[in-house]
């Protein structure tokens, strides 16, 4: 098995050498020094609330991309859509935090998973349903950040209908056809037509 690439940030000392200490005892884990933060799987952050201080902890040196499992003795509602902001794909709360959980943690969120606990799990749907209720919705657009119209495009597309055929099939010139499939490749920075519809079969869009 190749092991997880592994950084990990803490609010103080002490819980930094003991997390660190932790995951290089583990076969599994590869732990990667600060300076290398850029080039790890996963970044662990221990903290002990979210305050402006460790919200620029847990942006840590790689910005937003690396998944991130955050160990916190403290994380409010209001504080839970900053954490998933900053790809916080994993909570682990301090007092729970064994050894193995936060390694499970870690694994999964390596694999593109992620770990909540029940709480903040049901609290992180109601800003979903929200978000698409207050935001999305009125605009049109579905969760995946795709259009009514954009998913009817991309689906004929990924069944090998050309440019003509999904205008005739939606009642559509052929010039929108062309400038909604324009519009969500510059979206998404797609390549082309096939990678549109890669990507959208992946993400479960259609």
């Amino acid at each position: 098995m190749e092991r997880v690439r592994v950084a990990v940030q803490a609010s103080d000392p002490i819980t930094l050498a003991g997390i660190t200490s932790y995951l290089k005892s583990r076969p599994e884990m590869l732990v990667v020094p600060q300076s290398e933060l850029g080039d790890t799987d996963v970044l662990v952050v221990a903290i002990d609330k979210v305050t402006s201080e460790t919200v620029a902890l847990l942006r840590g040196g790689t910005g937003a991309v690396v998944p991130k499992v955050l160990v916190t003795s403290e994380l409010k509602e209001s504080d839970l859509l900053t954490a998933v902001e900053c790809r916080v794909v994993a909570v682990l709360p301090r007092a729970a935090a064994t050894g193995d959980r936060l390694v499970s943690s870690v694994v999964a969120a390596a694999e593109g998973g992620g770990v909540m606990p029940s709480d903040l799990l049901g609290e992180l749907l109601k800003h979903v349903q929200r978000l698409q209720r207050e935001v999305l919705a009125p605009r049109g657009i579905d969760p995946s950040g795709l259009s009514a119209r954009e998913v009817d495009v991309l689906r004929l597309m990924a069944d090998g209908w050309d440019t003509a055929e999904i205008a005739d099939k939606l009642c559509y010139s052929e010039r929108t056809v062309k400038n909604v499939i324009y519009a969500l490749t510059s979206r998404l920075k797609l390549r082309n037509r096939p990678h549109a519809v890669a990507y959208a079969l992946r993400a479960g869009m259609i």
